[in-house]
């Protein structure tokens, strides 16, 4: 990993999420939760926490210079050895680096290291009201399978989700 996007007139690095970086990781995820519409987790977990329940592949920053910006990560669906080739994805941006085509430049990259790795379905649950990041996953070859109704609480409010999925090109095709 370590290839260089231009977002908005500024070159950015895309490299390894570390856990020397989870201090400004964390920080992304409790921006994207304060949001109410990223994410039904109330409060970004310890390390330990989340580094347990991610892949050990494909979790990737985008630098912006010495500070992380944004992030991306995946979660097994199943531990099933059937979907063995089958993650749930997390895209963050910070706040002040939204709306400038960050996003969409961590999930590509995300996907290319998913099928590095031998990952052959994505998939994304997304509030309807996120706009922007159903966009960006329609962009890079996300589709809509599916809309669960009223599928968890999120401050004492049921909220719907789009369930979005992405079968590589390159992996599991037979």
């Amino acid at each position: 990993m370590g290839r260089n996007v231009v977002s908005k007139f500024r070159i950015m690095k895309i490299a390894s999420l570390l856990p020397e970086h989870w201090q400004m990781v964390s920080s992304i995820y409790g921006q994207g939760i304060a949001t109410g519409n990223a994410t039904f987790q109330s409060a970004p977990p310890e390390w330990t926490e989340w580094n347990d329940s991610h892949l050990p592949h494909s979790r990737l920053i985008a630098m912006d210079g010495e500070q992380v910006a944004g992030w991306a990560a995946l979660t097994p669906v199943s531990e099933r050895c059937v979907y063995a080739g089958v993650a749930e994805v997390s895209v963050y941006v910070g706040t002040e680096h939204r709306g400038k085509s960050l996003g969409k430049w961590l999930l590509q990259a995300l996907i290319e290291s998913s099928e590095e790795n031998g990952i052959w379905t994505l998939q994304a649950g997304i509030f309807p009201e996120n706009i922007a990041s159903l966009r960006i996953h329609e962009d890079c070859g996300f589709r809509k399978v599916g809309y669960r109704e009223r599928i968890g609480q999120l401050k004492g409010a049921w909220r719907d989700t789009v369930l979005l999925e992405r079968r590589s090109v390159k992996v599991g095709i037979d």
